[in-house]
């Protein structure tokens, strides 16, 4: 592990994560009224929300580029992948808000039961219905499928490697992939420095002028320090 102190969370290429149900519920301010017809989790990586959203009895799909991946491969990439976030987060204690998991190790595990939930359904009969292979802002899912649509730890995080029309195009492929009346959440607005996303309102001047209705709602859920609210965005 590298001893030196960080000064910023250091990402190149786009992290595959592994996030529970229970974190999406949380950071999202999930209700149980908006597990109502299909969910579709993009950019979903190694996370388990897709697995326990279904084990519980709700519909839902992932998309993510890195389901071309056969099982084994998908989970040795996501115990890497959670490895190496543990030693630059190690590097990095002071920058997050540690409360919600309570520490290190325990977001580590937490990680590391996500990705087991995971791998269990993703290497299931099931996997090609349920995971399917596919990235912003080209989608290969027909107009109006979701009613709700979730997008966690894409996006506005990485604004230094995506330019703002990539993140414009990214939302209006989501808005087409959304059922009338359903809705699209994004969490965080902060890019890896934990400073606001500095296009946020051009792209909500742009939707605005196209009739979609967007708005940040605070959430109780804390980690990164100033990602304090989720874009909703309503159809």
């Amino acid at each position: 592990m590298n001893q030196d102190k960080l000064d910023v969370y250091e990402q190149i290429g786009v992290a595959m994560t592994c996030r529970s149900f229970q974190e999406y519920v949380d950071m999202f301010q999930l209700s149980s009224d908006m597990f109502v017809g299909t969910i579709l989790d993009v950019a979903a990586g190694a996370s388990s929300f897709t697995a326990e959203a279904n084990r519980k009895g709700f519909q839902s799909i992932a998309v993510d580029p890195r389901y071309a991946l056969d099982p084994k491969s998908i989970y040795e990439h996501g115990k890497r992948e959670t490895k190496a976030a543990t030693e630059k987060l190690a590097n990095l204690l002071d920058t997050y808000d540690w409360d919600y998991y309570g520490s290190l190790q325990a977001h580590e595990q937490n990680r590391e039961h996500s990705l087991e939930l995971f791998f269990e359904d993703y290497r299931g009969d099931t996997r090609h219905q349920r995971y399917v292979e596919g990235s912003l802002p080209n989608l290969p899912v027909v107009d109006n499928s979701f009613s709700l649509i979730l997008c966690s730890h894409f996006l506005f995080l990485y604004e230094g490697q995506f330019n703002v029309q990539f993140h414009l195009g990214a939302i209006q492929e989501l808005v087409r992939v959304c059922k009338s009346g359903g809705q699209i959440l994004i969490y965080p607005l902060v890019t890896f420095t934990g400073e606001p996303y500095p296009q946020l309102d051009e792209l909500k001047t742009v939707l605005k002028s196209e009739g979609i209705v967007t708005e940040q709602i605070p959430t109780t859920f804390r980690f990164l320090k100033g990602a304090n609210h989720v874009l909703r965005i309503t159809k």
